[in-house]
């Protein structure tokens, strides 16, 4: 359902009707919408089994970590420091995971730096994207992983440039411009006519994002990933109960034991 509304908030100029979805109404209704679907998905998750508690505090920490680290790069010629966490994250926590540190890290760095605005709904939902999809890449171990993980920060840095467009595209120029939006086209010429804005406008900035996130995941990629999976490997706030057998003299029946990882019994009745 979160996908679903992303793609139409940012594909409606393909989809509905000229008219029908204005530019003064829709940021903040998405927005709300958007806050709503967010909470749904951390609630699913939790019932699901995908988010517990310190999976919670994680997407505290990291929202943080990303929130304080996005002024360093400030999209200065497209370089931007937020999206390799967000997809080393996606990758070790899952899509939900992903999806949600994407919104709420966005969400975060926008009250820090003052970026509140009617852009702030639509890079939530493109930096959700970037995190839900790395959740969804094949299974890949060592080098290659590192490799599979740069290559689709890469991709996801043309991505995200590509859906940011779209927010603005159709309001932001002369109508009589071979590159605008131009209401009851048919679908192959406007997205044409997109595709040409895209390239004329963004290619360059979106090249800065790619190779920024290409050298950051290259860099730090297999360090970040092991301390995300011993994270979530160890952070164990229930140790596990195992069952070992008390030592007794050879030929005599003995009771069973308990411990926990702190290695402290519990007596437990044989059988």
């Amino acid at each position: 359902m979160a996908a679903f509304l992303g793609i139409v908030a940012f594909f409606w100029p393909f989809l509905v009707a000229p008219g029908k979805f204005g530019s003064n109404y829709a940021p903040p209704l998405i927005f709300g919408v958007l806050l709503v679907i967010v909470l749904s998905v951390v609630i699913s998750e939790i019932a699901e089994g995908g988010i517990n508690s310190k999976a919670l505090a994680m997407l505290g920490v990291l929202s943080a970590v990303n929130a304080a680290i996005r002024p360093l790069g400030a999209g200065t010629a497209g370089i931007e420091t937020v999206f390799f966490i967000l997809v080393l994250a996606g990758r070790v926590f899952g899509p939900g995971f992903g999806f949600t540190l994407g919104c709420t890290s966005l969400f975060a760095s926008a009250l820090i730096t003052g970026g509140v605005g009617p852009w702030m709904p639509y890079q939530m939902f493109g930096c959700a994207f970037v995190g839900m999809l790395a959740g969804f890449l094949p299974r890949a171990t060592g080098r290659r992983e590192v490799a599979l993980l740069a290559a689709y920060g890469s991709v996801s840095g043309y991505l995200f440039g590509f859906l940011l467009n779209l927010s603005f595209w159709p309001f932001s120029l002369d109508p009589n411009s071979s590159i605008a939006y131009l209401p009851g086209l048919p679908f192959t010429e406007q997205f044409h006519r997109y595709l040409a804005f895209d390239l004329a406008t963004s290619l360059g900035w979106d090249t800065g994002r790619a190779v920024t996130n290409f050298i950051c995941i290259c860099l730090a990629g297999p360090a970040v990933l092991t301390v995300f999976r011993r994270a979530a490997r160890k952070a164990r706030f229930q140790a596990p109960i195992r069952f070992l057998p008390t030592p007794t003299a050879a030929g005599a029946p003995g009771d069973t034991k308990t411990t926990d990882d702190s290695g402290l019994p519990h007596d437990q009745p044989s059988g």
